[in-house]
């Protein structure tokens, strides 16, 4: 269990800062988030938004208990980069744009996998949770 543990904190740990890194300027709707959002064709008040749903989600994630709120917050977060990776195909971006958005899904699927395998050793998940993983 202490294995399993840490990697779902290696996993959870870097997955948090990235989002945190990537929502604060959304939030604070910096110039530079600005610019992407207009490249993207997305309305500017929807920025903030989504720098605090990242927050939020991440919060989520990390706070103890609330299995429910977790999955949520899991899925909120693949849904956030799949709409990121899919609105960059769309505008035609180039992969050097779009290819990192890949490391935010293998933090997403390895942190919630792990999740997963820590609440199944204390037991802290219904049957019909566990069958998610």
């Amino acid at each position: 269990m202490k294995k399993t543990k840490i990697i779902y904190w290696i996993f959870t740990g870097i997955l948090s800062a990235l989002i945190v890194l990537g929502a604060v300027p959304d939030l604070i709707s910096i110039p530079e988030a600005q610019t992407m959002f207009k490249h993207l064709g997305y309305p500017m008040y929807l920025l903030p938004f989504l720098g605090l749903a990242k927050i939020l989600g991440i919060i989520a994630i990390l706070i103890p208990g609330y299995p429910r709120l977790k999955e949520w917050a899991y899925a909120g977060l693949f849904f956030d980069l799949t709409g990121a990776m899919y609105s960059s195909f769309s505008v035609g971006d180039p992969a050097s744009q779009w290819a990192p958005i890949l490391i935010g899904y293998v933090l997403i699927f390895g942190s919630y996998i792990f999740y997963h395998k820590l609440a199944a050793t204390k037991g802290k998940l219904s049957s019909s949770q566990l069958n998610v993983a």
